[in-house]
């Protein structure tokens, strides 16, 4: 099983790397300007955040003059999945019934299409360790 990326820990940092993941290529000006301003951030908040991101192997940054750009290491789409299973597991652990019944409830308050393919996704999946 292939090693699950370590989480951006909180909404500034995964807005960060959302905002870096949509670019593919951003100093930390630019993500300043994207994130940091419209929240009203200074910019060595953004460049604190980048900071932390680096530290846990979400971002690398490479010297261009007398900046750094930075990239994401990881697509968003493995990131948003790590942290939707991380959310999902802290939800299970303590009462996994409960937990299910709920995220049915929810699944089917947002959008009744998806509770069908949520059940489809659960076929596929015994069918994967089952076999047909």
């Amino acid at each position: 099983m292939p090693r699950t990326p370590a989480l951006p820990g909180a909404n500034l940092e995964y807005a960060v790397l959302a905002a870096l993941s949509e670019a593919q290529c951003a100093s930390a000006r630019d993500l300043h300007r994207l994130v940091g301003e419209p929240r009203g951030l200074v910019y060595t908040t953004i460049t604190n955040v980048l900071e932390r991101l680096r530290r846990k192997q979400l971002v690398t940054r490479r010297r261009q003059g007398r900046r750094f750009l930075y990239f994401p290491r990881q697509s968003r789409e493995t990131v948003d999945r790590a942290r939707i299973r991380d959310v999902v597991e802290r939800l299970l652990v303590p009462e996994a019934g409960t937990a299910m019944a709920a995220l049915v409830d929810v699944v089917e308050a947002v959008d009744p299409q998806l509770l069908d393919e949520l059940s489809r996704r659960v076929q596929s999946k015994r069918r994967q360790r089952h076999g047909p």
